[in-house]
C-alpha cells in the first residue's frame, strides 16, 4: 500500500509507523508541500511573501547596525585622534612646569605621548575678507608630527613652515571657505587682545598657511587652526603658561583605571577629565538611538514570521484529506507537527541566510551605493556638514551579526509552531468526512 502525497507515492510500509525523528520521510513530504501548485497559488504567494520579508528585516537590520557602529567606530577614532584621551588642567596655580610635567606622564605605563595645549577662539578670514570663526589649538612642532590623525593627513603645503615657527595649519573645509591655499595668508582676530586706555583691543595678526589638512570630519576640517605653541602664547597673552596638557593612552577604555596614576605622576593638585565624561551625552544618544532602532527593524521579521503563521494555516486546511489519510496509515501526530515545522521553518532558514547574504553584500559596497543613489536622485544623501563624516561608514560586528540570525531564525521556528500543533491535532475522522 502506499500513501500518495501530491502525486507522488511514498511507500506505507511497517517501517514507516516507526520513523525516527526528522526522517526522510518527513522531509519528503515537507519539500511536496513547500513546492507550489496551480490550486496552492495563494498559498505559495503568501509563503513568498515571507521569504521576502525575512530576507529584507534580517539584511535591514545588519545594514542599519553595520552603518551605525561605523558612525561609532569612525567618530571615535577621529574625537580621539586629535583630542587627548585625558585632559589635565591646573587648580591652585598655572601650568608654567607643564615641560616636566608632560616628561613625567609619558613616564607613566599606558601613556603614549603628553600634549601641552594653548586654545582660544579667533575669527578667521582670508584674501576675499569672508570671516569665520576658528579654535586655535597651540602645539609644539614635535607633538603635532606624533599627532598623525594630521600630520599624515596635509594635502597642501608641509611641516616645515610650522616647525619653524612662523606658519600654521587650517583644515581644508575652512581652506575651502576662506578661499586660501598653501602659503597665502590668513588673519586672526581675537577679542582677547592688549589691553589700552581705552580699553581692551581686539589682536589681529596675519600668518603664513604652511599646510592644509583634512581629517575627514567637516567639525574639525572647517574649525581648527594648529599654531606652533610658542607664538599662541604670544597670541593669547600666556607667555610660558599652558592651559591643559592632554593625554594619550594606549588604551582608552582603561582611562577611569589611570586616573590615580596620573594625579600621583602629577605632584600637585589638578582636574582631570576623559574622553568618555565630555562625550558622554553624545555616546550615550548613539546608543540608545542604536537600541531603538534594532527594535523597530526587528518588527519586521516579527511580521514576516506571522506571514508564515498564515501560510502555514491554510496549507493545513488545504491538506486536511492528506494529513488524514497519513494518520490513517500509521504516521504519529508527532510526525505531522515536524512535516509543517519543517515546511514553515524552511521558510525562515532560506529567508534569514538570503537576507545575511544580501546585508553583507550592501556593507561591503555601501559607499558605492550611497553615491549612486546620489546620482539618481541629483541630492547629496549623505551630507558631511550634517553627519560629521565624509563618506557612509558600516563596520559589521560578528556578534551583532550572529544575535541578528538567532533572532530571525527564532521568530521563524515559534511561528510554526501552533500551526503544526494544529496539523498534528487534526482528526483524520472527521477530516475524511468532510472531504
Amino acid at each position: 500500500m502506499a500513501v500518495v502525497v501530491e502525486d507522488k507515492a511514498v511507500p506505507a510500509t511497517s517501517e514507516s509507523t516507526s520513523l525516527r525523528p526528522f526522517s526522510a520521510f518527513e522531509r519528503l513530504v515537507a519539500w511536496r508541500y513547500l513546492r507550489s501548485r496551480r490550486k496552492e497559488a495563494f498559498i505559495s504567494v503568501i509563503a513568498g511573501f515571507s521569504f521576502i520579508g525575512i530576507m529584507l528585516g534580517v539584511a535591514t537590520l545588519i545594514i542599519v547596525m553595520a552603518v551605525m557602529n561605523g558612525f561609532r567606530t569612525e567618530l571615535i577614532s577621529r574625537i580621539l585622534g586629535i583630542n587627548g584621551h585625558m585632559i589635565v588642567q591646573p587648580i591652585d596655580s598655572p601650568l608654567n612646569d607643564y615641560a616636566s610635567l608632560a616628561t613625567r606622564f609619558e613616564a607613566v605605563p599606558g601613556v603614549t605621548m603628553a600634549l601641552p595645549l594653548v586654545e582660544g577662539q579667533t575669527l578667521a578670514s582670508g584674501r576675499e575678507g569672508a570671516g569665520t570663526g576658528a579654535l586655535v589649538r597651540g602645539i609644539r612642532a614635535d607633538d603635532l608630527t606624533k599627532l598623525k590623525e594630521v600630520s599624515a593627513n596635509i594635502r597642501q603645503g608641509d611641516l616645515v613652515g610650522f616647525a619653524a615657527g612662523d606658519g600654521v595649519l587650517i583644515g581644508s573645509r575652512m581652506a575651502a571657505s576662506l578661499g586660501i591655499g598653501a602659503g597665502d595668508q590668513i588673519t586672526l582676530v581675537s577679542p582677547e587682545g592688549d589691553v589700552t586706555p581705552m580699553g581692551v583691543n581686539p589682536r589681529v595678526k596675519s600668518y603664513t598657511v604652511s599646510g592644509i589638512f583634512e581629517i575627514g570630519m567637516s567639525e574639525y576640517d572647517s574649525s581648527i587652526i594648529y599654531m606652533p605653541l610658542e607664538e599662541a602664547q604670544l597670541y593669547f597673552n600666556a607667555d610660558g603658561l599652558v592651559q591643559s596638557i592632554e593625554l594619550f593612552v594606549s588604551d582608552p577604555d582603561k582611562v577611569g583605571e589611570m586616573r590615580p596614576l596620573i594625579e600621583e605622576a602629577a605632584g600637585r593638585q589638578v582636574y582631570v577629565t576623559d574622553w568618555r565624561q565630555r562625550n558622554q551625552t553624545f555616546f550615550s544618544a548613539l546608543q540608545v538611538e542604536r537600541n531603538v532602532m534594532f527594535m523597530i527593524l526587528t518588527l519586521i521579521v516579527l511580521v514576516a514570521a506571522l506571514n508564515i503563521i498564515s501560510g502555514l494555516i491554510m496549507l493545513v486546511k488545504d491538506k486536511g484529506h492528506d494529513i488524514a489519510i497519513l494518520r490513517t496509515m500509521g504516521a504519529t501526530s508527532g510526525s505531522i507537527m515536524r512535516i509543517f515545522f519543517m515546511t514553515g521553518a524552511a521558510i525562515g532558514v532560506v529567508g534569514t541566510i538570503a537576507g545575511v547574504a544580501l546585508g553583507v553584500i550592501v556593507c561591503l559596497n555601501i559607499e558605492s551605493i550611497r553615491q549612486f543613489f546620489s546620482w539618481v536622485s541629483g541630492t547629496v544623501l549623505f551630507d558631511p556638514e550634517l553627519y560629521f563624516l565624509s563618506q557612509l561608514p558600516a563596520d559589521m560586528n560578528v556578534g551583532e551579526t550572529v544575535t541578528v540570525v538567532v533572532m530571525a531564525l527564532t521568530l521563524s521556528f515559534l511561528a510554526t509552531i501552533f500551526p503544526a500543533w494544529r496539523a498534528s491535532r487534526l482528526d483524520p475522522v472527521q477530516a475524511l468526512r468532510y472531504e
